[in-house]
Order: structure tokens, then sequence, then C-alpha cells
């Protein structure tokens, strides 16, 4: 029986039972596929479903999906959707009431029991989720998303590749997946064929591999997974100097950067919707047209809408560049004081979905700098 820590290789062709395995644990299997021109996370029956063969190429507000001259089945970055919206989903009802004589009963939703695997999942994207595992944790934990998060099975992998816009390293999240995982695997590619080395990070991560064909990992199946992460990282696209960062954004909230980037962003929340931390949102009831009931809905929301900070009187964050500054001050500064982390896993999504290619390392860099001293013009006294 495979026990935490074992290292077992899975060759290509066994993988669909890994696939198989997992649904016959009870799982539903998530992962990629291809939908909309994107890799995106959907449902996997088979393996057909994943994006075998494909690629994508990002730059600050481009994505595009190319070929591959093998056949990769996780030999992409990271797209557009994440692992989020599974544990805190972008609507979702929170309970309802009915009318029961001169008052009304409250009946939480009741949660969906089938337990789901997620497959693909990369290193920032598993720091991700630690990070929202303490945000919904705390005085009142959200029973929903730790409802979801304790049936959640997490076959992650190794980052084969990075993206333009990542900067995982500099935020110490990847590109290698070090724990929180069930099963680790890392896609190897090339002499000795193709074949995956699988590592057990769980009891159940455990029983799922008892199911699939394996073999114990060879002499050179660990030193070639090594070399694919250490490639991975010296390949960033991006970096980020966070010295200091939690002190500077606060420091400087005049800093002309600020209105510069105001003057170029559209305020379109890509940038939250995309985020696999952000976790604003916004509640509504409907009633129902005979007054008999009501639903409580939660759904996603974000900072940089101007009524998130509707408040009596109006909106206190009424200009783009304040609801800007906010949110990246937030992201990676006083999310320390909440929650004793940074909000950010260098990801890149933020800066590959905005429509105008805002970058926020190039932001940092620039806040970073301090702001030209005003001269008095020749001549003045």
């Amino acid at each position: 029986m495979a026990s935490v820590g074992d290292r077992r290789r899975i060759d290509r062709g066994s993988f669909p039972a890994l696939l198989a395995a997992l649904r016959s644990e009870g799982y539903r299997v998530l992962g990629p596929t291809l939908r909309d021109a994107a890799i995106v996370y959907d449902e996997i029956t088979t393996e057909a479903d994943l994006p075998i063969g494909w690629t994508d190429r990002q730059g600050p507000g481009t994505y595009r999906l190319e070929r591959r001259n093998d056949g990769a089945l996780f030999g992409y970055t990271v797209g557009p959707s994440s692992w989020k919206r599974q544990l805190f989903p972008a609507r979702e009802r929170l309970w309802t009431a009915r009318r029961t004589g001169e008052g009304f009963e409250v009946a939480p939703e009741p949660p969906d029991e089938r337990p789901v695997a997620i497959l693909g999942a990369r290193a920032c994207e598993i720091a991700a989720i630690a990070v929202t595992d303490r945000v919904f944790d705390g005085a009142h934990r959200d029973p929903g998303y730790y409802a979801r998060r304790g049936r959640l099975f997490v076959v992650a992998v190794q980052c084969g590749q990075a993206g333009a816009t990542c900067f995982c390293t500099s935020m110490n999240t990847g590109p290698g997946v070090t724990g929180g995982f069930d099963l680790s695997l890392t896609e190897i590619l090339g002499p000795g064929g193709h074949r995956f080395l699988a590592v057990v990070g769980s009891e159940a991560g455990g029983r799922v591999l008892d199911r699939v064909p394996t073999v114990p990992a060879g002499d050179e199946d660990g030193p070639a997974a090594e070399a694919i992460v250490a490639r991975t990282a010296a390949s960033m696209g991006r970096s980020m100097d966070t010295t200091g960062i939690r002190e500077l954004l606060p420091s400087r909230p005049e800093h002309p950067r600020w209105e510069v980037v105001a003057r170029r962003c559209l305020a379109c929340t890509n940038c939250t919707m995309v985020c696999p931390t952000c976790f604003c949102s916004t509640t509504e009831e409907v009633p129902s047209l005979d007054a008999e009931q009501v639903e409580r809905w939660r759904r996603w929301d974000s900072c940089f809408n101007s009524q998130f900070s509707q408040l009596h009187g109006g909106s206190v964050r009424q200009s783009t560049q304040s609801r800007y500054r906010q949110w990246l001050t937030h992201k990676l500064s006083t999310w320390h004081d909440q929650f004793g982390t940074s909000g950010c896993v260098g990801c890149g999504r933020c800066i590959t979905w905005c429509p105008v290619g805002i970058d926020l390392t190039e932001e940092v860099a620039a806040i970073r700098t301090p702001a030209p001293t005003a001269t008095a013009p020749r001549g003045t006294p």
C-alpha cells in the first residue's frame, strides 16, 4: 500500500487509470480543458478532455493558445479560471426563509455532499488555497467554504514552464509544489519515455494511487523532475522586489504613479475576477412574488466597483485612482495585518487578463522610486 512520501512512476499509457481511480473513489473530477479559446477548469471524464498537445502564450493583456510539438497533458501555465471558484462559488444561495404564521423559518442551503478532485493544481494555486483558508476561517468561519474544502482532493502538477507574466518565485509560492496536495505529479518528457513521477501526500492519495498501475520511481526520475522545476524557476517572466513592501505602499499614498496607473485602469474588475485570492462579495435578498419566501444569495463583487465602498452619504472611494491604490495596497501590504500573509501568489493572472496590460510588478517598482521633488522655475527668487 502506498504511504505518504512514496514516489512512484506512472507510464503515459496508465494515466487514464488515474482518472478511473478518482471516479471509483467517488470523486467528481475537475481539471483543465479547452473552451472559448482558453484553457479553463471544468469537469473531466476522460483524458481526451485534457488540453493534450496545447500550450498558452501570455503577456500583459495578451493570451493565445498554441500547439506544442509533443503530447504533453499539462504543458501550459495558469489560465483565466482558478480553483477559488470551486471553494467560493461566484454565485451561491446561502439560505431560504419561508413564512410560517407571523414569522419566517430560515433553512440554510444544504451542502453538496459529493467530493471533488481537482486535477492539475499548480504551486501558486495551492498557495492561493492556503491564503483563502485563512480568509474564510476566523471568528465567523464560512460553513459553505469549509464544507467544500473538507471534500476536496488535490492532484498537484509541477510546473514544466513559466509564463511571461508569472512571478511566483518572487512570492516564494512556486514553481515547485512542496505540500498541500494528496497526490503530486511531475510530467516528464524525453529520454526514458513520456511518464509521470507521482508523490503521495496523504492517506487518501495513497488509496487512489493503489488503484493505478505504477512501478517504483527509477533513479533517473527524481533528478529529471527536479531539473524541470529548476528550469521553470529560472525562466520566470516577471519578478517583483518585495523588500519592505508591507511598509512601502501605505507610506506613499500620494505618489504620482497612482495617478498614472489610474489613467489607464478601466475599473473593469477583470483583475479581481481572475485573482485566486480576491474574496470581495455582496449579498442580496430575492423575495418571491407572493412574499411567502425569500432567498439570500452571495455573489462575487470587486473593490473596483464604485458602489462597493458605498456608505451613508456616498462612496468612500469615488475615483479609480483611490480604488486601484486600495486594491494594490491591500493585496501586498495590509493583507498581512488581516491574515498574516500576502494576498498575492505571483500567478500573473491580473497582468494577463487586464485589457490594457497593467502590470503590478511595474507599478510596485515605480512606487518604490521616490517621487521627483518639485523645483522652482528659473528666475524665481
